[in-house]
């Protein structure tokens, strides 16, 4: 699933006298390129305006292939087309897989969830559902008399069948609720005879319906006081993102009944399955992918939109990872292409609790690994200890028998140096390597737009900026160095911070990360020059 914060902008509160949104929580947003500046109290940024301005930054780059494994990207938007990767070798829209590599008019890349007449996978279940599907095929009938309770697939059943039954409830009761709200909004409009009634507006109606009276009421008075000027449509529009988000959990990701994979039209049982897909790269919905790819390399220096970290690369898109949980052929199919085609760094802002072929995905990371290529991973939005809790993909290899040193897993960070760690990222003394700003940074997303995102999935590709940055100055470097370098060159808090998920908890930023660090890019640069001169 991909690692954007969702359903977190505002709380919902039911009942009589509503008020359906905090109003103001939003705040004031920061400056569109606040974690450019140097660190600061207030301001934890990654010195990439200084890093531009060292003698390293002065070398000539080549130029470097990032591949954006993730649900889609908009490669004719404004400030990202003059960076996406081109096929040279194969002729757009002629039906010949021109290169022979088995992918047919992969012109920016590869849909690995897709199908070959064009329909493309939108929706999924989440790992978890598709786990509790396949177990339950094996006990459901079963005689409990035959049945080893204590095995370690009837065990994790048991576990899987309460949580996904609680789930489906949870979200049933959430869709419900917020349709009656929309449906209250819908006859405040009528009454009022305004598609976006005023707070005087909202407190002379008369309507009948007691819960759209309560909720203009509530409105009204919620408008007044706040200082952002938020309207009545703006909120119906967030109400309405919120709803579709939770019906999407309701209908797809914990709805036993449903199966995407008929679309793709693969051979879902056999996980060295390689060629299936198609060319749309885009996708139904581009805007996770689309503000990744911008952090990376957003156009520099066009005087549109912003300016992304790197310079000189180029974005290969591949696409694996529908709104649910992704799966791990397809993820595995992903890095194998990307690397195939010349990527040199792979940024994956996704993950999920469980993990359904965990040998497929090692055999892609070890073989990315044996190719040089530096594999960045999003540690996660759950505010979790990723030493204690499972999170997948990772770097851990054939049950632990190994690790692959090309890999980089990343927290997010906020502006404040007293908190620094997000609230909502994971974090792990010994399986998250490095912290990166993940709170409100500003990207590109589809139709030639840009807005504020939160997650982690906006903290890994920092990571690949400043990772392409560098190593298109020094491509001499390998992948284990430029993780090297990136680690040991971030810098380090001395002081204690909280703890994601817990509001006063002070600990150590060394519990958190391997690194006990920050990314930054100018002393990533110019320890690049040493390990370079070496």
């Amino acid at each position: 699933m991909k690692f954007t914060m969702k359903m977190k902008k505002y709380s919902l509160m039911f009942g009589a006298a509503l008020m359906f949104m905090s109003l103001g929580a939003q705040g004031k947003k920061p400056a569109t390129d606040w974690h450019y500046s140097a660190p600061s109290k207030k301001n934890m940024g990654i010195s990439l305006y200084e890093a531009y301005q060292t003698p390293a930054a002065q070398n000539k780059p080549s130029t470097i292939v990032v591949a954006v494994i993730d649900g889609g990207t908009d490669v004719n938007h404004e400030d990202l087309k003059d960076v996406i990767w081109v096929n040279s070798d194969e002729i757009a829209g002629n039906g010949i897989d021109d290169d022979k590599n088995g992918y047919v008019d992969d012109v920016n890349g590869w849909n690995f969830i897709g199908g070959a007449d064009g329909g493309m996978v939108g929706a999924d279940n989440l790992e978890s559902v598709r786990v509790y599907k396949k177990l339950s095929e094996k006990f459901e009938n079963l005689d409990a008399a035959t049945i080893d309770q204590n095995s370690a697939d009837y065990l994790l059943y048991q576990k899987l069948k309460t949580d996904v039954t609680k789930e489906q409830k949870r979200w049933g009761g959430m869709s419900k609720q917020l349709n009656m709200m929309v449906d209250a909004l819908n006859k405040i409009q009528t009454a009022t005879g305004k598609e976006d009634p005023s707070a005087s507006d909202l407190e002379a109606v008369n309507i009948e319906d007691p819960l759209a009276g309560a909720i203009a009421k509530s409105l009204a008075s919620g408008m007044k006081k706040s200082k952002n000027g938020e309207s009545f449509i703006s909120l119906k529009n967030e109400l309405q993102d919120q709803l579709n988000h939770v019906e999407s959990r309701a209908n797809f990701h914990y709805n036993t009944e449903f199966d995407s994979r008929k679309i793709v039209g693969d051979d879902y049982s056999n996980s060295s399955q390689r060629v299936y897909g198609n060319n749309n790269v885009i996708g139904p919905d581009a805007s996770h992918g689309t503000h990744v790819a911008g952090i990376i390399a957003a156009t520099r220096g066009n005087n549109v939109g912003f300016d992304g970290i790197a310079d000189n690369a180029k974005i290969m898109v591949v696409r694996v990872v529908p709104d649910g949980d992704e799966r791990d052929k397809d993820v595995a199919n992903g890095i194998r292409y990307a690397v195939d085609n010349g990527a040199k760094i792979i940024n994956m802002s996704f993950g999920k609790s469980y993990s359904w072929d965990k040998n497929i995905v090692d055999s892609a990371v070890a073989y990315a690994e044996s190719k040089g290529v530096l594999l960045v991973h999003a540690a996660g939005n759950s505010g979790q200890d990723n030493d204690v809790t499972s999170n997948f993909p990772n770097d851990s290899l054939w049950g632990g028998k190994r690790f692959a040193a090309n890999w980089i897993e990343i927290g997010a960070s906020q502006p404040e140096r007293k908190k620094l760690a997000t609230d909502f990222s994971n974090y792990g003394k010994n399986n998250v390597d490095l912290f990166a700003p993940g709170q409100d940074i500003y990207s590109t997303i589809p139709d030639n737009k840009y807005e504020y995102f939160d997650g982690t999935s906006m903290a890994a590709p920092v990571v690949s900026g400043v990772a392409a940055l560098v190593w298109s100055r020094y491509p001499n470097l390998t992948a284990v160095q430029m993780k090297e370098i990136l680690m040991k060159s971030s810098v380090k808090l001395d002081k204690k911070v909280i703890r994601p998920h817990t509001k006063k908890e002070k600990v150590k930023f060394s519990e958190l990360c391997v690194s006990s660090g920050l990314v930054n890019a100018k002393a990533a640069l110019e320890m690049a020059a040493s390990y370079s001169a070496k």
